[in-house]
């Protein structure tokens, strides 16, 4: 029942965007809307305990409609194309975005599939997601869309809220059932280029609620920008006492030829369960030093080198050499 009053007020939105297209027509705004693709490729080699792997890949490719209907309404489209890791040359194709959004003044709401915010912030001080993503986005904490909807109000240029009501699954996994995930958040900007977040959400099945806790702290100057972010996860997958703490640090100097240097350190842990460590096989830490150089507008290059640390002693670290490119279109 939740679905269909959501899906009515989706349609009821569209509706109105269009009306005020029409109206729009004959003043000063007109509606307009432009394509755009996205690509993600890249080349390593990677070592672990004495093996190497040398691999071309294309992890992601987005192609999309963006269209503003009128100075309040807009929509976007977005169709994500990604490997699954079952194949080389083995694609999926998802929808990831197709939503319309109203915005007017302080407040804006968005409805149907949307790109989510909880770690939005994070994404734009990282600034290299053709690289690596976000700590929440890696490890499940979140996904980067969904189904549902979203309200955000800037009470003033220094300090917003957004509210979101979503499937709780992701864009790749739309289940019909009457489980939302519902989110909070808080954003202050006390000082130009500095940004503090506080994002907290909470998904109940089988009586059992799963709860996400996140703080970050961002600052982005002209040359030098820094982030550090908490992550905390509570009964994962709505399990009970299976609990993941994660930091991810982040910076990015930007030299006078306008290219880049970046540096990342990610660590992720579980809680014990009965003596041992439940998610043993992915905690471990990460470290990312890299370089970006854009030869030409709307390209980026960046070697980089990745190395992943298991926690698990039985594991060896694995060293990955990568050369990173993006493509917007």
């Amino acid at each position: 029942m939740k679905k269909l009053i959501l899906t009515v007020i989706v349609i009821a939105m569209f509706i109105g965007a269009m009306n005020a297209q029409s109206k729009d027509a004959g003043g000063e705004f007109k509606s307009f809307g432009k394509p755009f693709v996205k690509i993600f490729t890249n080349y390593h080699s990677s070592f672990s305990d004495g093996e190497n792997a040398n691999v071309f890949e294309i992890t992601r490719a987005y192609f999309g409609y963006e269209y503003n209907f009128s100075k309040e309404f807009s929509g976007k489209l977005t169709l994500d194309v990604g490997n699954p890791g079952i194949g080389s040359l083995q694609q999926t194709i998802f929808l990831k975005t197709a939503y319309l959004q109203y915005k007017k003044d302080r407040i804006s709401v968005g409805f149907g599939l949307l790109g989510l915010v909880q770690f939005k912030e994070q994404e734009e001080v990282w600034g290299q997601r053709y690289i690596y993503k976000s700590f929440q986005d890696e490890h499940k904490y979140n996904s980067s869309a969904d189904l549902g909807m979203i309200i955000a109000y800037d009470f003033s240029d220094q300090f917003s809220m957004d509210f979101s009501l979503t499937n709780g699954e992701g864009y790749k996994t739309v289940v019909v059932d009457s489980i939302f995930r519902t989110g909070f958040g808080a954003t202050l900007k006390p000082v130009k280029d500095f940004v503090i977040r506080a994002y907290y959400d909470f998904i109940k099945k089988q009586d059992v609620s799963q709860q996400s806790i996140v703080l970050f702290a961002g600052y982005t100057g002209k040359n030098l920008s820094l982030g550090t972010e908490y992550n905390r996860l509570l009964n994962a997958k709505n399990a009970t006492d299976k609990n993941l703490n994660g930091y991810s640090f982040y910076s990015t100097f930007t030299t006078k030829n306008k290219s880049k240097i970046f540096a990342r350190f990610d660590l992720l842990n579980s809680n014990e369960i009965s003596g041992s460590n439940w998610n043993l096989n992915k905690d471990g830490s990460l470290i990312i030093l890299g370089y970006e150089f854009s030869p030409v507008k709307g390209v980026k290059i960046a070697p980089n080198y990745q190395g992943w640390n298991p926690k698990d002693d039985s594991k060896k670290m694995t060293s990955a050499f990568y050369l990173n490119l993006e493509i917007k279109l």
